[in-house]
């Protein structure tokens, strides 16, 4: 089977399956695993290249709603009743039922409720270490920083942080993204700063721009230097290396509880 897939999160599912060998193309921002490296890029996830699509005669394209602006990709295949099936995690269940989906659709269901349970598995051992965490700290999670953009309660970040022993400083609102501003944030007095920026590597961001920010070099996370600079490819994208984020995360908020995992 000839597999496209058209953003970074679909990529990794494919490769969480086992199935990365069927990949005939992918996104241009798709970066793992290393051996994608050589296979045909289709442009960026919101500018999908449909014709290139169309010419590499896929049996399955998988498309995405997990980033406002996709939706163009969905209605093209549509018009070129190019076969596809499309992907809108906002959870960690989502991720999971996306697993069973893929696989089914792909032909090999049993592998696909095979990842479904590795995940949950993975899942549940750590949150049964975080039950047992009373001090569970506000994290303040900033996707972008100008304008500022944090997660909300319907977002795969508010159960990572639950499940690593912390919680979401923005649970409050009910949305998966929320647009607010640097005073709200110091008003709410975050235990950490968690700085995942979408799109940007780890080594661009530069830890120290909070200072700039009014009133922030008084606030009690950057007094203590609990100032996170994570990886965006393990906490940014709905696929199923938001395990491995969550871990990351644990081993900095809580290193005692989660030293043997």
């Amino acid at each position: 089977m000839k597999i496209l897939s058209l953003c970074p999160s679909n990529t990794e599912l494919v490769e969480y399956l086992g199935f990365t060998d069927m990949l005939a193309g992918v996104d241009d921002y798709s970066d793992w695993p290393d051996r994608i490296s050589r296979l045909p890029r289709l442009g960026p996830d919101l500018s999908i290249n449909m014709d290139k699509v169309e010419k590499l005669e896929p049996d399955l394209v998988l498309a995405s709603l997990s980033v406002p602006g996709m939706e163009k990709n969905v209605a093209e295949l549509e018009k070129r009743q190019i076969p596809h099936i499309v992907l809108n995690p906002q959870s960690l269940a989502d991720i999971e039922q996306d697993l069973i989906l893929t696989a089914e659709k792909i032909g090999k269901p049993e592998r696909g409720i095979l990842a479904a349970e590795e995940f949950a598995a993975k899942i549940e051992a750590i949150k049964l270490i975080s039950s047992s965490i009373e001090n569970k700290p506000s994290l303040y999670w900033e996707w972008w920083p100008k304008p500022v953009f944090t997660p909300g309660k319907v977002n795969w970040l508010t159960e990572i942080s639950e499940i690593s022993g912390g919680m979401n400083l923005f649970r409050d609102i009910e949305l998966a993204s929320v647009q607010t501003d640097w005073e709200d944030v110091l008003n709410r007095q975050p235990d950490y700063i968690c700085l995942a920026w979408v799109g940007v590597r780890r080594e661009k961001v530069n830890p120290d721009i909070v200072l700039k920010r009014p009133g922030w070099s008084e606030m009690e996370a950057v007094k203590q230097n609990r100032i996170l600079v994570l990886e965006e490819e393990f906490f940014c994208r709905p696929s199923p290396r938001l395990i491995e984020g969550a871990i990351k995360l644990a081993k900095k908020i809580h290193p005692q509880a989660f030293s043997k995992i």
